[in-house]
């Protein structure tokens, strides 16, 4: 997620030009699509091993769902006050186009494309997982202010710590995917289901309390 920008409509046309953009750059500087991970000869791979994780998020979803005690671990004030059509643009719009495209583009095309050129691959990997978890302290901060969590600086700051460290570690599981199917196709998917999951997820567990 990018930080809140001034108007909320901006969010997808501006991640989706930033995207572009970027694309634009890294492929002007010499790197291929197999070194940004978005070769089509690696495609398949892709769709094998992001559908596989893909499936496991959505089975564990599913089974917080089916479990009333799991079902609090799901809420999420952010998506408690939406309605149908909200949800619907968060999970078909919003996420994939917004956050999804764009991040996958960044933290695991061009910056380890970028950083494997003066650098081990295993170095630019873990470097970019640590430019992802840094760039979730915004939403992290703004997730725990909407759900009454963590009151206080203090506590507030050390769960900003404790989520960018889990968000740091699912970018170094995103980066293990990209290097191992060739492809930005398998973190995207797992990137896309925890997401997009996770918000209707969040939604349907509201409605059953």
């Amino acid at each position: 997620m990018v930080p809140r920008l001034p108007r909320p409509g901006c969010y997808v046309a501006v991640n989706g030009t930033a995207t572009a953009v970027l694309l634009a750059a890294a492929r002007s500087s010499g790197l291929s699509w197999e070194d940004l991970g978005l070769s089509r000869d690696r495609l398949p791979a892709g769709l094998r091993c992001g559908g596989a994780w893909a499936g496991m998020v959505a089975g564990g979803y599913a089974v917080a769902l089916a479990v009333p005690g799991l079902r609090p671990l799901l809420a999420d004030a952010r998506v408690a006050g939406l309605g149908g059509r909200e949800i619907a643009h968060q999970v078909l719009v919003r996420i994939p186009l917004g956050t999804v495209l764009w991040e996958e583009v960044a933290f695991r095309g061009v910056l380890p494309a970028a950083l494997a050129r003066v650098g081990s691959v295993r170095a630019a990997t873990a470097t970019s997982a640590v430019v992802f978890g840094i760039w979730h302290v915004r939403p992290t901060w703004d997730a725990l202010a909407a759900n009454d969590l963590a009151d206080g600086p203090v506590r507030r700051t050390l769960g900003v710590l404790l989520g960018c460290l889990f968000t740091g570690a699912a970018g170094v599981l995103f980066g293990r995917l990209r290097a191992r199917s060739g492809s930005l196709l398998a973190p995207a998917l797992l990137h896309l289901a925890a997401n997009t999951l996770g918000t209707g997820a969040a939604a349907v567990a509201h409605t059953l309390r």
